[in-house]
């Protein structure tokens, strides 16, 4: 095993093959990106507090304080955040299992083939690229997930949830309070059938999903409102509890939306042919978020 405790800016380049790639920051940010490269590199640009330990036990490398770990990140709430701060930046083969801890800090991870799992209590959190599972779970920090065509799995209570040209064939999503913008990009029809189930108690829902579609549709919210720019959709109930279901295309897909109090849109992408020669305009979905 292979150690050294940081106490000061510093660029490091472990030596040996790294199949995973642990990082746990208090306040601060961690960007993760992977490369084509065999080796990792590691540069901590800012620290304040307590030194970072970043060590490599096998193919192993982590980056994290002695005393904050993996399983305790979402109940670190603590003062001991407030003496402490950095800056980490990790490039790693785009092959690699990557876990991410962050409190206070923001959290970037891109490029990565491998399992990626991400774990916050405050700051935002952005997944670029990823076509390996994803694992995302947060308090309160948003979440930004673009261009990732892993599965997708994301918890959060009250942080909001933006997926961003979603090509992967599933996204399952749950808040309590926080909204959802999901924006998923047609998919080719090798490709396996999207999946895609959504739950929020009071945050508000807006889909947009491509024209033509190709799903099973069923979306019903207790007392929320329902909006849908689907001709083939039928909205049911009109006092309390309301439903949209219905087929698009062939039906390969599964899309259900789920709330308690949140609204629920479904919006349609432009066909490939309309206004070609000019970008589409942004659509609006009820909780006033541009797709």
């Amino acid at each position: 095993m292979t150690e050294w405790s940081v106490t000061e800016p510093t660029k490091l380049t472990p030596a040996g093959p790294v199949t995973r790639l642990q990082v746990r920051v208090v306040n601060g940010a961690v960007n993760v990106v992977g490369t084509e490269e065999a080796t990792a590199r590691v540069e901590v640009s800012e620290i304040e507090g307590p030194p970072l330990i970043v060590s490599q036990e096998g193919s192993t490398l982590t980056v994290s304080y002695e005393d904050l770990h993996w399983k305790g990140i979402l109940k670190w709430l603590d003062g001991r955040g407030m003496r402490r701060r950095a800056v980490v930046s990790v490039a790693v083969p785009a092959g690699v299992d990557v876990e991410v801890g962050v409190v206070g800090a923001e959290a970037v991870v891109s490029g990565i083939r491998g399992r990626t799992e991400v774990r916050g209590v405050t700051g935002d959190t952005t997944l670029v690229g990823l076509s390996g599972p994803v694992r995302a779970e947060t308090v309160s920090g948003a979440l930004e997930a673009q261009s990732v065509t892993g599965a997708l799995r994301v918890n959060s209570v009250t942080g909001d949830v933006t997926v961003i040209e979603g090509a992967g064939a599933s996204v399952t999503a749950d808040t309590v309070s926080g909204d959802m913008v999901i924006d998923l990009a047609a998919a080719g029809q090798d490709g396996p059938p999207a999946d895609i189930r959504l739950t929020s108690v009071s945050g508000e829902v807006a889909i947009r999903l491509p024209h033509p579609g190709d799903a099973r549709v069923e979306a019903t919210t207790t007392s929320g409102s329902l909006s849908n720019a689907f001709e083939d959709l039928r909205v049911g109930g009109q006092w309390g509890a309301k439903s949209l279901t219905g087929t698009l295309g062939s039906g390969r897909g599964t899309l259900k939306a789920t709330t308690l109090s949140g609204s629920i849109a479904l919006l349609r992408r432009p066909e490939p042919d309309e206004d070609a020669d000019a970008p589409a305009p942004p659509a609006h979905s009820s909780t006033g978020k541009v797709l």
